[in-house]
């Protein structure tokens, strides 16, 4: 009997990204199983041409706002006659899904009030065994009533072709960037303020950059909304690194960006999607991350050299006595964001510009 399987990941490009190793790893044990994937339509870009997935089913702003349209999407997927529903966040549109799929075996993280909807549920781990991270580890354990080794760890990849990889070239050089020489990708900007290294600091790292490597080339990741933000920080910069820096280039799209960023040294800057889409390109990153988010659950695969990420816990401990999850201090991140200077991390910058270069 061929498997057929539904996984659902909605949320962000992170999340969608990391829960598509689920589908490499089934079929390295069922290679006939037929996997279909429930994401975010605005997600699509990261699983584009992935070769593992084998149907997309998205999930839309109208879902969302609809509850007719939900019920008549959940019924859709009733009518494929899935074998296994994975549910990898549990939200209640998701939980009406896999409630109405005919899924003999559903699997989900434990969020106490979803047991009667799902006959396996695991809860989050705390603590990461592998250099994979938890965000990669917890997904993986969803895997076990399958019967399938959750402690082969698999990868995020972003599959592009040489078509895209080549017009990526083509741009980059009809806007006057050398290919020979080093270009980096600064994530200049988080997803939210909250998430956002604090402009100045993040203007000494960019000339810590150009200073280390003087033939540096320097592009932003932000998008047309941001604009504002990111030419703040590039006024903020040295005058010399600003000659290092072409503004206007950016991808227009998320698939751009991708294709883009293909062709970079590293991608340095806040953490969130782009860095753990870079990471799917193999390419090298450097993160920091806000001192509210738990570094543990999205420092996929550090290794200190090509993968290196900092975090204001790091380097002060005494911020987070007595706090069980560094989200306790979300409504401090302003302050806290101002206490975590890049003198902190200077050497470990310099350091990992001299292994990616």
């Amino acid at each position: 009997m061929k498997l057929k399987v539904l996984i659902i990941q909605q949320k962000m490009i992170g999340d969608v990204l990391a829960t598509s190793i689920l589908f490499e790893a089934i079929k390295q044990k069922y290679p006939d199983a037929e996997l279909h994937y429930v994401l975010n339509s605005h997600t699509y870009s990261v699983v584009e041409g992935n070769p593992y997935i084998d149907k997309l089913h998205f999930f839309t702003p109208e879902h969302e706002k609809s509850k007719r349209k939900l019920w008549q999407f959940a019924n859709q997927l009733r009518e494929e006659k899935f074998d296994v529903v994975i549910d990898a966040y549990s939200l209640l549109s998701s939980n009406i899904m896999s409630l109405r799929s005919k899924a003999k075996i559903k699997i989900s993280i434990d969020k106490n009030r979803n047991s009667l909807i799902y006959n396996h549920t695991f809860r989050n781990k705390s603590e990461a065994k592998t250099n994979a991270g938890l965000a990669i580890e917890n997904r993986l354990q969803l895997l076990e009533p399958l019967n399938i080794d959750t402690s082969k760890i698999v990868r995020p990849k972003i599959y592009l072709t040489e078509v895209e990889k080549n017009n990526a070239k083509q741009f980059l050089e009809s806007n006057g960037i050398d290919l020979k020489k080093p270009i980096f990708m600064i994530g200049v900007l988080g997803s939210e303020q909250n998430k956002t290294y604090p402009f100045v600091y993040m203007a000494e790292i960019i000339d810590t950059i150009v200073n280390e490597l003087p033939e540096s080339q320097i592009l932003f990741n932000y998008i047309p909304k941001q604009e504002a933000d990111a030419k703040a920080i590039f006024e903020l910069c040295q005058a010399e690194t600003k000659s290092h820096i072409f503004f206007n280039v950016f991808g227009k799209s998320l698939r751009d960006f991708l294709t883009i960023t293909s062709h970079c040294k590293a991608l340095i800057g806040n953490e969130g999607g782009a860095t753990n889409m870079a990471k799917a390109l193999n390419i090298p990153t450097f993160t920091i991350f806000s001192p509210w988010i738990k570094k543990e659950a999205w420092n996929m695969f550090d290794d200190g050299l090509k993968h290196v990420s900092v975090h204001l816990k790091d380097y002060n401990k005494n911020v987070y006595r007595n706090v069980s999850h560094p989200k306790e201090l979300k409504s401090k991140a302003s302050n806290l964001y101002e206490e975590f200077n890049p003198s902190f991390f200077e050497k470990k910058l310099k350091d990992f510009l001299e292994v990616v270069n």
